[in-house]
């Protein structure tokens, strides 16, 4: 059901499910997702890439962000001696680029014993979510260095990043899974450790057909590594790999949402081929296509432009009767039992009573999600 809602621009925090309403806010939030298959990195995406593994092999001294070379081994500058020639250099060859295996290149669990012993130890887990003091220390320490803030509370940290609606379900391959891919449907934690020590955690759902970031915090002292751009990069590389096992629709990034009026939240559109959803018509747009008309309008409508518009628009409800509820149906609760039953036929004092809230989601969820779900009324 959730991959029904995030297809139609739901998100969830925690078990809490949500969807803007793009007409009535200053600054639209645009569902995004990344096709992962055609995805290419962008050169300065494949340099983060490159910097942090020979930082994990090599050890450079003034890390990551002091090195400015790529696949090929060399570093920018060396050290100048007085009268001496400069050398001449042969251009090197182009390499194909293999985003899973470069991914992977710096792991512990990847590399052949044949392979020179790391500087660093890299281990990435994938684990169902849950709670631990060592998650909760990491997730203060990014609040704190990156966000300022200071009150965070482990209730709050589970509500957001540990709970989950999402009910465990099996991932239905052919065969065998491969190693290192879950066996479950759900939201898992992927932990960075570094010598051990936890550096970064991802939290993402993986869903049919996505796999989708809710949220990511990295220790300050591995700010330069750039782990949030290589986290994009990593959840790319997972779902082709999905994608490699036999999910042959499982091939999407879900990245969340894309706000073209705040400048620090377009960095997504960098991730390339990048869609966004049009909450009319639930039909998913290149963002390519998009921006001409975010650069005119506050909000932007992709299926028809003339709908776009620079005003606060309020979202009208279409009115319904109670017989047009046909195949959309309500929960009881009585003894511990459930019961349910269509809401076209529940009592007409109990429809007065709840008729604006079920119509807001029905028009929220839209008429095939409705006739999924059951409307719980107390």
């Amino acid at each position: 059901i959730y991959q029904d809602m995030i297809n139609i621009g739901w998100r969830r925090s925690g078990t809490y499910n949500y969807r803007p309403l793009l007409e009535e806010t200053c600054c639209p939030q645009y569902p995004i997702r990344l096709d992962a298959l055609a995805f290419d990195p962008t050169r300065n995406q494949r340099k983060a890439l490159y910097r942090f593994n020979r930082f994990i092999i090599e050890g450079e001294s003034d890390g990551p962000q002091g090195v400015d070379s790529e696949a090929t081994g060399t570093t920018a500058a060396s050290e100048k001696t007085p009268n001496a020639k400069k050398p001449l250099k042969c251009k090197p060859r182009k390499q194909v680029f293999s985003l899973v295996d470069s991914i992977h290149e710096p792991e512990a669990s990847f590399r052949s014993p044949d392979d020179p012993s790391p500087k660093y130890r890299l281990e990435i887990t994938l684990e169902m979510a849950s709670y631990t003091v060592e998650k909760f220390e990491l997730f203060k320490d990014y609040q704190f260095h990156v966000h300022k803030e200071t009150d965070k509370t482990s209730y709050g940290f589970k509500r957001f990043l540990c709970d989950t609606c999402l009910v465990p379900t099996p991932i239905p391959y052919a065969g065998k899974p491969p190693n290192g891919l879950p066996t479950m449907y759900g939201t898992y934690h992927q932990l960075y450790r570094i010598n051990g020590e936890l550096a970064a955690m991802s939290v993402i759902d993986i869903l049919p057909n996505c796999v989708s970031g809710v949220y990511f915090v990295y220790a300050h002292k591995w700010e330069k590594c750039q782990l949030g751009k290589l986290s994009v990069l990593r959840e790319a590389a997972l779902a082709r790999e999905f994608y490699a096992a036999g999910l042959k629709e499982l091939k999407w990034v879900y990245l969340g949402f894309y706000i073209h009026s705040c400048q620090k939240m377009r960095y997504k559109g960098d991730y390339s081929p990048s869609y966004l959803l049009d909450t009319e018509t639930y039909n998913w747009y290149p963002l390519s296509e998009c921006t001409p008309i975010l650069d005119k309008y506050r909000y932007g409508c992709f299926s028809n432009p003339s709908h776009s518009a620079n005003e606060i628009i309020h979202h009208k409800v279409p009115e319904k009767e109670q017989k047009e509820m046909e195949g959309v149906m309500r929960a009881t609760i009585r003894g511990g039992e459930v019961a349910s039953s269509p809401v076209s036929k529940m009592p007409l004092r109990i429809w007065a009573s709840y008729k604006q809230r079920i119509l807001q989601t029905v028009d929220a969820l839209g008429p095939d999600v409705s006739r999924k779900v059951f409307f719980l009324l107390s």
